[in-house]
């Protein structure tokens, strides 16, 4: 698969943070995608990752195109507070039910991120700034730990930076070209296929 001899990392995982449930359904997550689909991306990224902009419109095509992929993205701020800030400000938007047009707005920016910026950015994506502060300081220890636990996850795939993927049942670290993201689909859809 893809020429990266990708192990199956969920199978051989006895660790708690990467069970099947939390890596590939964690119910904190917001789901971008086919919420049913058959084949589940997982994509740990940072919004001030410069590869995470790039690919993000490629993936987001993948997914729109294919129709049954479900796609769980999980912040991984590895590249400093800012990093965390827009983090924690996109997942405190999920409690508007708006944390997929917070994530479109802070990963197709095409300008530094600062603080304010990140702010800016959110309210021109139809969040409610005032509401977000509200949220992000009730919702503190929920928000921060789901970016540990996807931390935790990270590490524990051995993922050395952004952006890494779980595509179905395996670990695939690193770019992959739209037509890498189509064939991982189908070795995954494999995967599973042969399984039953």
């Amino acid at each position: 698969m893809l020429g990266l001899a990708p192990r199956s990392a969920l199978a051989q995982s006895d660790e708690t943070v990467l069970t099947e449930a939390l890596v590939l359904r964690d119910p904190d997550i917001p789901v971008a995608g086919n919420p049913d689909g058959d084949i589940t991306i997982v994509e740990y990224f940072d919004y001030q990752c410069p590869y995470c902009h790039k690919i993000a419109p490629e993936l987001r095509q993948v997914v729109q195109d294919d129709g049954k992929v479900r796609l769980v993205l999980k912040d991984w701020p590895v590249l400093g507070e800012v990093s965390v800030i827009a983090a924690r400000m996109a997942l405190a938007s999920k409690y508007q039910n708006k944390f997929i047009q917070a994530h479109d707005a802070l990963i197709s920016a095409s300008s530094k991120l600062t603080e304010p910026r990140i702010r800016e950015l959110l309210a021109g994506a139809g969040i409610d700034v005032d509401r977000l502060n509200r949220d992000l300081a009730t919702n503190a220890k929920a928000i921060d730990a789901i970016i540990a636990r996807n931390r935790d996850q990270a590490t524990a795939f051995g993922f050395r930076g952004t952006p890494s993927f779980i595509v179905g049942k395996f670990r695939v670290p690193g770019m992959l070209t739209m037509a890498q993201f189509n064939q991982a689909i189908a070795d995954a859809r494999k995967a599973a296929a042969d399984k039953q």
